[in-house]
């Protein structure tokens, strides 16, 4: 006994539409990475320079090359 059933080929599943990200999803990340972006360049930039937060060389130590590096005199 022999049944002849045609074979169908799989359909690929539709893609789905690459949109745009919302802003309202995009925020609160972009401001998450500005206020650390803004840590970072102080630490880099002024700490234990003209202004200290923290007592001692160590914060200046540990930037010290990175300072030179985007021309930041330290002394």
């Amino acid at each position: 006994m022999t049944s002849r059933v045609a074979a169908r080929p799989l359909a690929a599943p539709a893609p789905s539409p690459a949109g745009a990200i919302p802003l309202a999803d995009i925020a609160p990340w972009a401001v998450f990475a500005a206020i650390v972006a803004l840590i970072l360049l102080y630490f880099v930039s002024t700490e234990q320079g003209a202004f200290a937060l923290f007592k001692g060389m160590y914060v200046h130590e540990l930037v010290h090359d990175g300072r030179h590096l985007l021309g930041f005199p330290c002394h």
